[in-house]
């Protein structure tokens, strides 16, 4: 479903900004891109021996949904999040004190905008493992795309203040507060940056949004330092994903929505970046259509900056 309002947003999109917007930066006519992944050999065979013990009629409840949970997990690596979904509600009904499976329902929830389904499931993963090491941080995700943005900012901080040398604590909680108190979400991103040990990659996009680097010197970078396909792969997505939030929340509508047409294009499934991705130009899709329906507005007029 999501798939099919991408296309839509693509044209619309498209078509509506053919004669508002400037070109795209130089930046983005050769952006830097990683060959896509693609599944390898060890995941089909994984894949074909899980389906060969499923036939087994030997196996109790409990191993039955381990072995559901695992094939989830494949599906989810290789794209087939349909799938997936249905191999963990499956394993859930076998063995329902599953927080990692909430978790991950939760998850797909959010991607698919079910936000009170994906509160309600990261709530029963809590429930379940109070320090789940995801949870905490996935239902702030779910609340700042659900317009909750106290509570989001609730659950984002403790979880940053559980480890203030994690880069991705710091860009949603910044994300967040960007929305909630933009006076001062810069000066905190600040704080935060410069309080810790600075050791993570993902420091560099807290140091982009800082203005410490350029985008050039961000995306050189990633291509220099990358030391393989798979690593160029995975920064890039994070990379041109949390670019494309500043251009979104700037309302350079045509620069966000190639930078997360490029975050996709790696294929790196299981990153939060690809996932919210796809939820990302959903959006931009129902703004999209807010500016259509008022034509005699200019687009940044049409465009509300809030969008949650």
């Amino acid at each position: 479903m999501i798939a099919n309002r991408f296309k839509v947003a693509v044209v619309a999109i498209s078509m509506m900004m053919a004669g508002c917007s400037a070109a795209p930066q130089s930046n983005w006519v050769h952006p830097p891109m990683a060959v896509p992944f693609q599944p390898t050999i060890q995941q089909q065979i994984q894949l074909a021996r899980i389906d060969q013990l499923l036939k087994r009629n030997d196996l109790d409840d409990d191993t039955l949904a381990q072995v559901y949970y695992e094939r989830g997990l494949l599906h989810d690596s290789l794209g087939l999040r349909d799938l997936a979904r249905l191999d963990f509600n499956q394993s859930l009904s076998l063995k329902p004190d599953q927080p990692d499976v909430f978790n991950i329902l939760g998850v797909y929830f959010t991607q698919s905008a079910h936000f009170d389904a994906a509160y309600e499931a990261f709530d029963s993963t809590l429930e379940l493992n109070l320090r789940h090491p995801y949870a905490q941080r996935n239902r702030g995700i779910a609340l700042y795309y659900g317009g909750r943005y106290d509570l989001a900012h609730e659950d984002l901080i403790a979880h940053y203040q559980q480890n203030v040398n994690d880069p991705y604590r710091v860009i949603w909680l910044y994300l967040v507060e960007q929305v909630q108190m933009p006076e001062t979400a810069d000066e905190k991103l600040r704080q935060r940056f410069e309080a810790s040990e600075q050791q993570d990659w993902g420091w560099q996009i807290v140091r982009l949004y800082l203005g410490d680097v350029t985008e050039s010197e961000f995306l050189a970078q990633i291509s220099r330092e990358s030391e393989d396909n798979a690593m160029l792969a995975e920064r890039l997505t994070e990379g041109y994903f949390y670019l494309a939030k500043q251009y979104h929340y700037r309302q350079d509508y045509q620069s966000a929505l190639m930078l997360y047409k490029l975050a996709l294009s790696g294929n790196v499934y299981e990153f939060v970046e690809h996932r919210f991705a796809l939820l990302e130009l959903s959006r931009l899709m129902a703004e999209a259509q807010v500016a259509q329906e008022q034509p005699d507005e200019s687009l940044e007029e049409a465009l509300p900056l809030d969008s949650e």
